[in-house]
């Protein structure tokens, strides 16, 4: 019994934790991009990542208009989560495993950022076309930049925008080839 709390308990570290970082890396990116600070959905990720990235702003400063600050911000608390959950699940690791572990995971959950956001615009093309949702407007102004580039390259033929299946498919061969390493 008493395994199977410590596994649910440790799965509730991992979710709430992987939540937080994904959190953190949606503000780096919505940033990036330039998407709507009043959207309400950015709003909240400002709130909820505040409190810990305001103090780490006033040591890691913006470089070309990035905030590293934020991205200093996710690879600490995955190396963080990383460390609590080989402590509780077996003991220590070598700093240098945890670190590539903590750089490799922060990149699939980057790419998986996109990808879900493509699948979901792709879903809500067909359910909801047209729809004005805060959450699909972000998720445009997040995919954007990149379908954009795809755009120019390979425009649309017969009415159909082949740039999400392209950009989809350069994830899944990138995540494929992190997964390797």
């Amino acid at each position: 019994m008493s395994s199977v709390l410590t596994s649910t308990f440790l799965d509730l570290i991992r979710i709430v934790g992987g939540l937080y970082i994904m959190a953190v890396l949606l503000r780096f990116l919505l940033q990036l991009v330039k998407a709507d600070f009043y959207n309400p959905i950015s709003q909240a990720i400002v709130k909820i990542t505040s409190p810990l990235l305001n103090p780490v702003r006033k040591v890691v400063p913006g470089v070309a208009g990035l905030d590293m600050a934020a991205v200093v911000l996710a690879v600490i608390l995955q190396i963080g989560l990383v460390y609590l959950l080989l402590t509780l699940q077996s003991g220590m690791a070598p700093f240098e495993q945890v670190l590539i572990y903590s750089l490799k995971e922060l990149a699939m959950q980057f790419l998986n950022i996109y990808f879900y956001s493509l699948i979901i615009i792709a879903i809500a093309s067909w359910v909801a076309s047209g729809s004005h949702n805060p959450g699909l407007m972000l998720l445009y102004q997040i995919t954007e930049p990149l379908t954009g580039r795809i755009r120019k390259v390979i425009p649309p033929m017969g009415g159909l925008d082949f740039s999400p299946m392209v950009l989809l498919l350069a994830i899944y061969t990138l995540n494929n080839i992190l997964r390797a390493l």
